[in-house]
C-alpha cells in the first residue's frame, strides 16, 4: 500500500473474490490482508475460536491481553476495511463449481475464486474437498499455505499437529492472502505499509 494509488483505485485492478471460513485469529488475518488490498472478501466467524479461554503474554508487541479483548480489535479492524463478516453463520459445505467455489452456509449460499480454510483443529471441510493430508493426519500445505486443491488454503492449527498459537495463526493467514494477491497481481506482492499510508487511511485518528 506504499504506491500513490488510492484504495478505490486498487479495488479496481482486481476482481477476485475471498471466503474465509472461521474467524479466529487465521481467519481474520486473511480477511484483513486480502480486504485492505482489494479483494471483496466475505468471513463466516461461528465465534468458537480458543482465543476466549486466551491471555496473551507471548504475543510479539502486545504486553499483555485478553483473548477476548484481541477478538474484539481484530474483528473492529476487519470490519474498519469493509470486509463482509458474517457473524454466527455457520458453513455447511464447500465445493468446487468449475469457475471457483461455492460456500453453502444454513442460510444462503456463496459464491468466490478463493477459499481460505481457518477452522482451527476441525479438518472435516478440508476432507471433504479432497485436500491431501500428512502422515499426521494435517493439511498437507506449501509454504504459502494453498491445499493440494488449487484455490483453498488452510492455516493454523488445521496444518500443524500442535503448534497452536495465535501469532503463527496470524501469520498464515497472511501468507494465505498475499499469495493470492500475487496471483492475481501476477507478480509477488508486498503489503508494506510506510507512515504516510497510515495518515492517508486514518488522518486525525492516527495512534503516535
Amino acid at each position: 500500500m506504499s504506491d500513490d494509488t488510492t484504495a478505490d483505485e486498487r479495488e479496481d485492478e482486481l476482481n477476485a473474490s475471498v471466503l474465509v471460513v472461521g474467524g479466529g485469529p487465521a481467519g481474520l488475518s486473511a480477511a484483513l490482508f486480502a480486504e485492505k488490498n482489494g479483494l471483496e472478501t466475505t468471513v463466516f466467524d461461528t465465534d468458537e475460536t480458543w482465543m476466549h479461554k486466551a491471555h496473551l503474554f507471548n504475543y510479539l508487541g502486545i504486553g499483555s491481553v485478553g483473548g477476548s479483548e484481541f477478538m474484539a480489535t481484530a474483528r473492529q479492524q476487519v470490519d474498519d476495511f469493509g470486509a463482509d463478516r458474517h457473524q454466527g453463520e455457520a458453513v455447511t459445505a464447500v465445493e468446487e463449481n468449475g469457475d471457483g467455489f461455492t460456500v453453502e452456509t444454513e442460510d444462503d449460499s456463496y459464491e468466490a475464486d478463493y477459499v481460505v480454510l481457518a477452522t482451527g483443529a476441525n479438518r472435516d471441510i478440508a476432507e471433504d474437498l479432497g485436500c491431501e493430508f500428512t502422515d499426521e493426519d494435517v493439511v498437507d500445505v506449501d509454504v504459502d499455505m494453498e491445499t493440494s486443491v488449487e484455490g483453498v488454503y488452510a492455516t493454523g492449527a488445521m496444518v500443524r499437529p500442535e503448534e497452536w498459537q495465535a501469532a503463527i495463526a496470524v501469520g498464515d493467514g497472511a501468507a494465505a492472502a498475499l499469495n493470492i494477491l500475487s496471483n492475481e497481481k501476477g507478480e509477488y506482492y508486498h503489503d508494506f505499509d510506510v507512515p504516510a499510508d497510515a495518515e492517508r487511511i486514518f488522518g486525525e485518528e492516527l495512534a503516535e
